[in-house]
């Protein structure tokens, strides 16, 4: 098999890509806003950042979770819930 580039992921000959990590994702975090401190655990310990500081508050972007619940388990307030993604 011959690639058109020496890389396969995520360098390419047009350069890196971007991969759309939440097209996996069986459960989404969902953040309770009213619980939520904005400490920002979870913005830090997020590993794909899918996780953006706006204005004073944190919001989800689910373009990039993949739904591993690291923010819900690193939530102090407990504010972020794990459900069962839509369709299922």
């Amino acid at each position: 098999m011959k690639f058109k580039s020496k890389y396969i992921v995520p360098i390419g000959c047009e350069g890196i890509y971007q991969l759309n990590t939440g097209d996996w994702r069986t459960r989404r975090p969902v953040m309770d806003k009213e619980k939520c401190s904005r400490c920002g655990i979870c913005f830090l310990y997020c590993p794909v950042f899918s996780i953006e500081k706006k204005g004073g508050a944190f919001e989800i972007n689910y373009d990039y979770c993949k739904g591993c619940a690291i923010c819900a388990y690193e939530c102090p307030e407990k504010a972020i819930n794990m459900v069962p993604e839509e369709g299922e």
